[in-house]
């Protein structure tokens, strides 16, 4: 049987100074998200030795999911609140193997 869980890792580059005002935007919509339909998981992580850099860990049930989740009303509005403030991001949508 092959798995439709889709892995979401993205790594956020803040800008310096904007650490605690993307947590404060994530914050906002973490439990929002852990709700949706499709979410196993949704975690936000900060590197323990550059606190500008970020990390979200995302399980959906599927890709038609998450993609139902980034084109939610809580989502692109936290894109556009955040926008200034993020230097990089890179997404990477994987899937379980082993």
């Amino acid at each position: 049987m092959k798995n439709t869980k889709l892995t979401i890792i993205a790594s956020v580059l803040v800008k310096e100074g904007k650490n605690e005002f993307i947590q404060q935007e994530v914050a906002k919509i973490i439990d929002i998200t852990r709700k949706e339909q499709g979410c196993i998981i949704y975690d936000f992580h900060q590197d323990n030795e550059n606190p500008n850099q970020f990390l979200f860990y995302e399980i959906w049930e599927n890709r038609e999911l998450w993609q139902d989740h980034m084109n939610s009303n809580h989502i692109t509005n936290f894109l556009k609140i955040t926008e200034d403030a993020i230097e990089n991001v890179v997404l990477n949508e994987m899937t379980h193997i082993l």
